[in-house]
């Protein structure tokens, strides 16, 4: 396999130092089992065409033009090189306009993430901006044209690189105000609350990528191998049916604390000790009570 080809060339400047770089795509679905669509009649692949809604007539792609729907089945139609024209001027410059702590960033906002590495000729300086920031425990906000629109750009430090995360704007996440404005507002018992945190001191853990697997995509390679090899199908297993569970109950049980005891037994438990304790009160009573005088002989 030859070496990923950048996405993107240009320069990073912070103050008054710049430095040439690239960015490399960080995640990809190449790797991914791909199908192709086919004619099950006669095993050949099927390729997509453009029709007319209302003719049924197939449309070159010269004659494809970009519109904006109006109202119903009106449009404004936008010719390729006016929505040319609307794309920002590129100066290949990745402009840091501020620093931020890490703490601030809400990753709700991360879009696409990118390995972003220096030219041979702009180490000193690419080095010194990763040392300082990983020193100052702080991310960049940085802007630039990518892919024909501008973007947001923020840049972490990442072990001996730089990673750069195309950020998602404000417009385009939903407020979470609006996403849980149905939420009810209901406070959690004490000791349920106490049983929850017992679990999940139970299950802590450290992060690791390689620990989760696709089993989507493993189900699928294996049912594409059988097919190849003329093997048996992999069957699906059932799911086991769900059922009711305490809330209480199910919270012991994860935190390895047994069964809970029934309201019932809980509350003839109470009784006995309401009733253990008076008599141990009317024990106690007649135990301090005053001895009877004795008389003195005359």
């Amino acid at each position: 396999m030859g070496s990923p080809r950048a996405n993107w060339k240009g320069f990073i400047k912070f103050g008054e130092v710049s430095c040439p770089v690239a960015l490399y795509t960080a995640a990809s679905a190449s790797e991914r089992i791909a199908f192709n669509t086919l004619n099950r009649a006669t095993g050949n692949r099927v390729r997509r065409e453009f029709i007319d809604g209302e003719t049924g007539e197939p449309v070159e792609k010269d004659d494809q033009v970009k519109g904006y729907e109006t109202e119903n089945g009106h449009y404004i139609v936008l010719e390729p090189e006016e929505v040319a024209a609307a794309v920002p001027d590129s100066d290949k410059t990745l402009a840091i306009e501020s620093f931020i702590p890490c703490s601030e960033i809400d990753t709700v906002y991360f879009d696409k993430p990118y390995y972003l590495t220096p030219d041979k000729m702009g180490t000193e300086a690419y080095v010194l901006l990763r040392e300082g920031m990983k020193k100052a425990k702080v991310a960049a906000i940085a802007r630039t044209v990518l892919f024909r629109r501008l973007r947001t750009v923020l840049i972490r430090p990442h072990g001996k690189g730089l990673i750069a995360s195309t950020l998602n704007f404000d417009y385009e996440v939903r407020s979470s105000q609006e996403a849980f404005e149905d939420q009810p507002d209901i406070k959690s018992d004490p000791e349920l609350l106490e049983i929850a945190e017992l679990i999940i001191d139970k299950k802590k853990g450290s992060f690791d990528a390689s620990a989760f697997d696709d089993r989507y995509e493993e189900a699928v390679t294996e049912l594409v191998k059988a097919k190849i090899e003329g093997r048996s199908l992999p069957k699906k297993k059932a799911a086991p049916a769900a059922k009711a569970v305490d809330l209480l109950q199910a919270l012991r049980e994860s935190a390895g604390l047994g069964a809970r005891k029934t309201k019932s037994s809980r509350t003839a438990a109470n009784a006995n000790a309401g009733t253990n304790t008076a008599r141990t009160k009317k024990a106690a009573g007649k135990a301090k009570a005053p001895a009877a005088p004795t008389r003195r002989a005359g």
